[in-house]
């Protein structure tokens, strides 16, 4: 089984880039002193009602965490960022964002039922995703056991900032790690070529190049893009054509079907040009290879069987699953005519003129004792320039107009004060947080109607579809909630403020 002692450090390779975190301090630390094991039955047995104390809800096989649903709350706080409906949310309701979250589980429940997981494009999906999860754990654990070998020395820093300049010390660290990094799982990736006695079938690659350049020239259905479509993978080739082999290993293989959906899952401009020759259909097949080839090493090591990969890839599987459940129940929307259009504009004018604009300067403060202090010092006539550069956590800001569109629940706070008036402390979207902040009013302007045109023409037939797509899913999901039993712990969000979310 995976060692789950191997992440006191814990290695994340993303694009080559190594980071390095230790937790508690260092793993010297974490390997002192271990507990007898009645300790450590005491230990499991308090981790395991922590754990069911932070379930929130229940649905089938699936639990909702607090910290999950704390994070649905930021998304549904957060601006849209553009002013398209010229209203900002008033609030968020906790036990209503829970009861949308269990119906989204009951969603990829029932989407299980009606086969979607047997969908090329959904299975397809889902493996690459579980695949590179797992082919990264195998790559950190790898690394992990070599940190010695990534250790950068000061003069391999100077020497690397003298042949580049523009880098300081930190990021000519880093390059040097992703460097040695890409050295160590490049060697690693050979051995295991050979370790799973890689084999390439050569004798297909003409046929690969010839079916390529089939789809490419001539497809089956006229389109006007000049690369190959996923939908081109899945619908004009062949059962025999997709399961042609190009490449073997112990307990493996790669496929025509492989090699495609790697190809269509790189940007078209990036994509080679030479996949016409055998020559260019080996280069891309070197690349599908190394994903596949980690893959096996990973179930030899059985981190397909470890907790937390199992609970990510699950996760992965609900979210494919609502996103194609949400695309089939909408498609056959038919879309409004004029008149409709028309109707629609007269009867709802507000949603379509100019939005109302406030121009502000503010100072973002760590916490709330700090705003009120901020506020103290500019009641008792302080300079604003000079406290936002005493004190602001963001200094450099200008004035800016925000709108509701990208002040969300928070536009309505800022609306109630005046032209050159100090208003605060209130809160505000800091990057991903909640923080306070102290506001100066500069200007406002009101919102103002228009009259219709057909140059609205657009935004009002895409503001009527969104209602229909959000009335069909919200019907579909009051059903499946009455269809399949959940159990929601209400005790346990009942003092959960959205605003207060971590």
């Amino acid at each position: 089984m995976f060692n789950r002692q191997l992440f006191p450090i814990r290695l994340a390779l993303s694009l080559g880039l190594l980071v390095v975190v230790l937790d508690n301090g260092c793993a010297a630390e974490h390997a002192e002193s271990k507990p007898g094991p009645e300790k450590r039955q005491q230990e499991q047995a308090a981790v395991k009602a922590g754990e069911q104390s932070n379930i929130v809800a229940k649905i089938g096989d699936y639990v909702i965490t607090k910290e999950e649903l704390e994070k649905r709350l930021m998304m549904e706080l957060r601006p849209l960022g553009y002013n398209r409906y010229s209203d900002p949310i008033e609030s968020v309701d906790v036990n209503e964002v829970l009861l949308t979250m269990i119906a989204e589980k009951a969603i990829a429940i029932e989407a299980r039922k009606q086969g979607y997981l047997e969908r090329e494009e959904i299975s397809v999906q889902i493996g690459q995703f579980r695949d590179r999860k797992l082919a990264g754990l195998v790559r950190a654990s790898y690394l992990q056991g070599r940190l010695s070998e990534l250790e950068v020395t000061d003069a391999e820093i100077d020497k690397q900032i003298k042949a580049n300049p523009k880098l300081d010390q930190r990021r000519a660290k880093a390059l040097l790690q992703r460097q040695k990094a890409n050295r160590l799982t490049e060697q690693y990736y050979n051995q295991l070529c050979q370790d799973f006695h890689l084999k390439k079938i050569s004798d297909n690659f003409p046929k690969a190049a010839q079916i390529h350049q089939r789809l490419l020239s001539n497809p089956k259905r006229p389109r006007d893009k000049w690369w190959v479509l996923i939908s081109q993978v899945k619908g004009e080739l062949t059962p025999e054509e997709k399961n042609i082999v190009l490449a073997t290993f112990d307990g493996g293989k790669l496929t025509l079907k492989d090699w495609f959906y790697t190809l269509v899952s790189m940007s078209p401009p990036s994509r080679p040009k030479n996949l016409n020759t055998a020559k260019g259909v080996e280069q891309l097949l070197n690349a599908a290879l190394r994903i596949p080839i980690f893959v096996a090493k990973a179930k030899t090591l059985e981190l397909d069987k470890d907790k937390n990969f199992l609970d990510q890839l699950k996760e992965r599987e609900a979210m494919v699953l609502l996103g194609r459940v949400r695309a089939d129940k909408v498609k056959d929307i038919k879309e409004p005519n004029e008149a409709q259009m028309v109707k629609y504009f007269e009867n709802n004018k507000e949603l379509f003129g100019t939005s109302k604009t406030i121009n502000i300067d503010q100072i973002w403060c760590p916490d709330l004792e700090a705003a009120r202090k901020v506020k103290a010092e500019l009641e008792g006539g302080k300079d604003f320039e000079a406290i936002k550069e005493e004190y602001s956590l963001q200094k450099k800001g200008k004035p800016f107009n925000v709108y509701p569109g990208n002040e969300g629940i928070f536009f309505s706070d800022l609306w109630k004060g005046e032209p050159n008036q100090i208003i605060g402390p209130v809160k505000g979207f800091y990057g991903t947080a909640v923080k306070w902040r102290i506001v100066k009013i500069l200007e406002k302007k009101p919102a103002e109607l228009k009259e219709y045109s057909s140059n609205l023409n657009n935004g009002i037939k895409w503001r009527m579809l969104d209602e229909k797509r959000e009335q069909i899913l919200a019907n579909y999901k009051k059903q499946l909630l009455q269809k399949y039993p959940y159990e929601l712990y209400a005790d346990r969000i009942k003092d959960m403020d959205p605003l207060d979310v971590p």
